[in-house]
Parts: C-alpha cells; sequence; structure tokens
C-alpha cells in the first residue's frame, strides 16, 4: 500500500499511519536509536518515493509519530508494571472535550463555570486537550483487566492506542486522573506558550471541581512537557507559575508545569515513565 496521496489540488500528502508502519516494519526501534534521527530517516523514503511532499505536510506527520512511539512505549511499561498509571493519547479538543472523562458529576460542574465564565462577562473558557492524560492505575485495572503489550505495530494497534480514551469516557472521579502530559517534537517559543497556558489551565479547573466538591486535601494535578530536544531556555521558558495559585494569600504558588523531559529515545522514555508513571504521586 502507498503511503503518499494525492489531494483534489494535485498536492502530495503523506498517509501518516501507513508510512509508520511500513517504515517501522511492524516494529518499534530499537532503544537507543535517537527518534529525531528515525523521523528524519521518515522523511528521506517519503522524498525517495515522493519529491514534492511538501516540508509542511512532513512536519504535520512528525508531531504524531512521535505521540505514537511514546504511546505504544507507556502502554508496555504499563503492561510491566504493575505499580505504574497509564498514559493514553487524547484526541484534538475538536473531536473530544477532554472534560468528558470525568463522571457526569464532575462534568457537569465544568460544564456549569464555561457557561456562567460566558453569561457573566461575555468571554468563552477555551481549553485545548493535552496531548495525554495520566489516569490512575486503579481505575485502568477496573475498567482495562487484561492489559496486553503491544508486539506488532500495524493499523490495529494504532487504531487501539489512538481509541482507548473512549474506554474512560464519563469514569474518572476526581481522583482518577493523576495528570497531563504535552509532548511535541520541539519546543518553539509559541509551542511554549501554549503548554504554560494548558497546565495552568488545567490546574485551575481541577481547583474549581475541588471547591465545588469540598475536597479539603487534594493530592493534586500534575503536568508535564516532553520533547525530543529541550534547552536551557525551554526549561526557564516552562518553569512559570499556575496563574490561578496567585489570586489569594491562602494557597502556595504551583508550577504551571511540573516537570520537563527530554525523551529521544525509548530508553530515555523507560526512565522518565519510572519518574511520573509511577503510583505514588511524584513530588517537585
Amino acid at each position: 500500500m502507498s503511503f503518499i496521496r494525492t489531494l483534489k489540488d494535485g498536492k502530495s500528502q503523506v498517509i501518516k499511519d501507513v508510512a509508520f508502519c511500513t517504515f517501522l516494519n511492524g516494529q518499534l526501534p530499537d532503544s537507543e536509536k535517537p527518534i529525531d534521527e528515525l523521523i528524519s530517516g521518515f522523511d528521506a523514503l517519503i522524498k525517495k518515493e515522493d519529491i514534492t511532499v511538501s516540508r509542511e505536510a512532513l512536519s504535520n506527520a512528525h508531531g504524531d509519530w512521535y505521540e505514537w512511539i511514546l504511546a505504544i512505549a507507556a502502554w508496555n511499561y504499563c503492561v510491566d508494571n504493575k505499580a505504574a498509571n497509564l498514559a493514553i493519547l487524547t484526541p484534538n479538543i475538536s473531536q473530544f472535550d477532554i472534560s468528558k472523562l470525568y463522571n457526569l458529576r464532575l462534568f457537569d460542574l465544568i460544564k456549569d463555570l464555561r457557561e456562567k465564565v460566558l453569561l457573566s462577562s461575555s468571554v468563552q473558557l477555551i481549553s485545548s486537550n493535552p496531548d495525554f492524560v495520566v489516569i490512575e492505575r486503579k481505575l485502568v485495572d477496573e475498567i482495562l483487566p487484561k492489559l496486553e503489550k503491544i508486539e506488532t505495530i500495524d493499523s490495529s494497534s494504532l487504531f487501539r492506542i489512538q481509541n482507548i480514551y473512549k474506554e474512560f469516557e464519563y469514569k474518572c472521579n476526581f481522583d482518577d486522573i493523576y495528570g497531563y502530559i504535552a509532548v511535541k517534537t520541539s519546543f518553539r517559543p509559541d509551542r511554549r506558550l501554549q503548554i504554560s497556558h494548558e497546565g495552568s489551565l488545567m490546574k485551575a479547573m481541577y481547583t474549581h471541581l475541588q471547591t465545588r466538591e469540598w475536597i479539603i486535601n487534594p493530592k493534586g494535578l500534575m503536568y508535564f512537557a516532553i520533547a525530543t530536544k529541550v534547552g536551557n531556555s525551554d526549561r526557564a521558558a516552562l518553569k512559570t507559575v499556575a496563574t490561578h495559585s496567585i489570586t489569594t494569600v491562602h494557597s502556595t504558588p504551583q508550577a504551571a508545569v511540573d516537570g520537563v523531559f527530554e525523551v529521544n529515545s525509548l530508553q530515555e522514555a523507560q526512565i522518565v515513565f519510572e519518574q511520573i508513571l509511577n503510583i505514588e504521586r511524584l513530588t517537585v
């Protein structure tokens, strides 16, 4: 099957899932293979097939490829480690409102907040979906009692990891969502701003639910950022405060992003997963 299709306007488009499975030959890469080099290799093979494929079309595929590699690795890590939470992919906000992972009572509280913001000020509470949500292991074991490793990377396994979030729709109680992860191939300045805003907003909504539910000692919500390369400027830019936490003297300022990690191989992914997917909540 070809991994290039021609659109109506005559432009070539990469069929991302077909290309991914074809180039990996059904297997995850070697644990020490740099992921950015792997993706560059994918680009070269695509250009060899069709030199007209644009740089923008390739860039559009990079993010998905990187997320798929990490999603499969995170899934297998959870299968191998009974003391690990599960990180799963989430779709774009236009496809699914991530607040729907909460049970109906909590989701209605968030919906009520959005409606009241709009009615009182004519502005909207607009949010994006983090790339991954981390679900507490106890709930994972209840909903997915027989986890099996993904041994073969094909259209079926990709469909599985892209749609597993549906199993948790309206199933999560307040403490069942451990946190979220933003995953980018690189941290451009605009992405840093989006990540900080997203982390701050996710924590603000969590605090709103805590207040509405009168939860005195919440476990807290974690928000992490991962990229193939992380520089000092990236870490400095992402070391910002969650806005809601500085509105009152009764709370300690919180970080919008709790941890920034460089993951450019499956070996590095394993090390990071040991830190952020543990059942014991990370103290930062």
